[in-house]
Formats: C-alpha cells, structure tokens, sequence
C-alpha cells in the first residue's frame, strides 16, 4: 500500500509539472476547434480546419483512424457512411451491419470519397440541417501528416504557434483487427517534431490503457487528455467512466494523464427551480489533482434547453468553473466572448 502511495504520489508531481507548464504557457483558457469549424465546413476537412485557423482557434482537433494500409487518417468515426458518398462509390463492400469501415479500404480509395455533412443514418438526414448544405462543394478525406504539414506551414507564413489536439479513436477496437494506433501516431509526430511538452501538441483518448501505452511504454512527456464519456454510451467497453468521475479516479488519471476531456453535461447538470445553475465538483476535483479541464463539445445550435445561447453557457464553463478550455464547433464565437471578459 505505502508503494502505491508513492507511485500515485511521484506520478502525480510529473503530470502536474506537465498541467502547470500547459496552464502557464496560456493567458486565457483554449479555443479547441472541434473537428475544425465545423458549424460552418463539413467537420474534418482541409478547408474546415484553415477556418477554424483564421478564426483564432489555439488547436484543432484531429480524430484519427487507421486505413486497411496502416495510414492515419483525419476522421472520426470508424465507418464512412455518414459523411461520405462510400455506399453509391464502393457498392458491395459493406459488412454484415451494413456500414463501410475505414480499416476495409485503402488510402487510395478512400481519398477518392466526397465528403459532405453529417447524416443522421437512423433517417438519413442532416444532423445539423441548418449547417452548410449537404451535398454541395467538393470536400475530401486526408491524411494526419496532410493536416500537419498545414497547420505548420500556416504557423510559419502567419508567424503563430496554434497546435493540435490528436485523439486515437478505440485503440482496442483497431488491436481487435491487428492495427496499432498508438504505435503508428507516436512515429508520425515524431516525424514532424513534436516530441516533449514545449511542442503544441496534446494526445487524447477515450481508453486510458492507450493513454498508458504511451505514457509507460513509450515513456512518452507529450501532454494527455483522459476524455471522460458515460458508461451508457458505449455498453461493451471496459472503461469506468463513472469512476473517472470520482477523486479516486481522478487521482489516478494524475497518474499518467495532464488533464480531462469531460462531456460538458458532466460538469453542469441544469438550473434548479428558481433558475439557479447547478454543478458537479468534477472541474474542482480535477484541479486538484493538477488536472487540466477541457470540456466538449460546445455548439451554439446544440444548447441544453435551459440555456440561451452560447455565451450564456461559457460563462458557466469558463468563468464560474474555471476550466482551462473548450471544444467547441464555433471557434469564432469562443474567441469573441474570450475577447470581451
């Protein structure tokens, strides 16, 4: 017992040196461009993350799959039906659930897609109808080396240092059919440089024996985020988000991760009857800690019934909660309200 107190306690003085340099480094909490702009471009294309670039966004974010050839590609779910034309392009290739997965095609192919907004494929409408129109412009799929190479070739013509905000989609799923992820995205920032905290970069994930992975195996010092979902969410998976929530979880997320990716809801939990704001202690906790706090995602046209618009619910966020940064589809909108406090 006294050794695992010791470990907790060493581990937690590192990340916690980790969280202060990252906390330090910024005047004011992060904008984190959700899959780009994506309240205005089709979420996780070229063009959606330059927007979100000129819209002062501090890191955008990259999600990132594994194709059947073993290229890490900028996409967030693990099948192609919902923003690209895959079904009408690629007939046949489907698996028994009826939708295509990525690890099934080759880069090739797969930059060849068009890809347009979101369907909801229960109805197959637009998720965000309100959105850019679906079906019109020409967007395509690219690769995480692709969104580097931009990103740092905006950073040295703009004279800026925004960073990126890397997340491996279900790590066990893609060790399920013989892929590593973790493996695979570490060699490629290394390739372009980002090597040790001092580089703007944070890995994230969902599955803290990812996170693990590359905080003991790889004895990697690049920043990570412990993203905190619900158990409900995703019934068949081993992760305890419930428990992430709790002090002790918390405490041992200090132990390998600088910071949480908490879904907002799990931070404010509604008004009660005479219109007050109510909280969880999570952010308090987490601070605690010496964790970072990075909620998700915040939309101005996806907002709990009880609020009135965005900048009603990043004042709850950011100046009642003080957590250090938001995912946002809206970058503009984040750096417009940071600019008026």
């Amino acid at each position: 017992m006294i050794c695992k107190k010791l470990f907790f306690s060493c581990a937690a003085v590192l990340v916690f040196s980790a969280y202060s340099l990252i906390v330090s480094a910024a005047k004011d909490p992060i904008v984190i461009a959700h899959r780009g702009a994506s309240g205005y471009l089709p979420e996780h294309t070229l063009e959606s993350k330059a927007m979100a670039y000129a819209m002062g966004a501090d890191y955008l974010e990259q999600d990132v799959v594994l194709t059947k050839d073993d290229h890490a590609i900028v996409f967030h779910d693990l099948y192609l039906d919902a923003v690209t034309d895959v079904a009408t392009r690629f007939p046949g290739r489907a698996r028994s659930d009826g939708k295509h997965y990525v690890i099934d095609f080759l880069l090739t192919e797969i930059l060849s897609l068009y890809v347009h907004e979101r369907l909801d494929l229960k109805n197959n409408q637009s998720k965000f109808p309100q959105r850019f129109p679906h079906g019109k412009g020409l967007f395509r799929v690219h690769t995480l080396a692709d969104e580097i190479e931009m990103i740092q070739g905006l950073n040295q013509s703009t004279n800026q240092s925004v960073g990126i905000f890397v997340e491996l989609k279900d790590p066990e799923w893609h060790k399920q059919h013989n892929k590593d992820i973790v493996a695979v995205v570490l060699k490629l920032l290394k390739e372009y440089g980002y090597t040790s905290p001092s580089t703007p970069v944070y890995i994230q994930s969902f599955d803290s024996n990812a996170l693990k992975r590359i905080k003991h195996e790889y004895n990697s010092s690049l920043p990570l985020i412990q993203l905190i979902g619900e158990n409900n969410w995703w019934p068949e998976s081993a992760m305890d988000y419930t428990f992430m929530q709790t002090k002790e979880g918390l405490r041992e997320i200090s132990t390998y991760a600088a910071g949480i990716g908490p879904w907002f809801k799990q931070i404010y939990t509604g008004k009660n009857s005479k219109g007050h704001p109510q909280f969880t202690e999570l952010a308090k906790h987490a601070r605690e800690k010496g964790l970072a706090v990075f909620p998700y995602t915040l939309r101005a046209d996806g907002l709990p019934k009880d609020i009135s618009d965005l900048n009603e619910l990043l004042h709850l966020l950011l100046d009642s909660q003080k957590v250090d940064g938001v995912f946002t589809d809206f970058p503009d909108a984040v750096r417009q309200f940071l600019s008026t406090r």
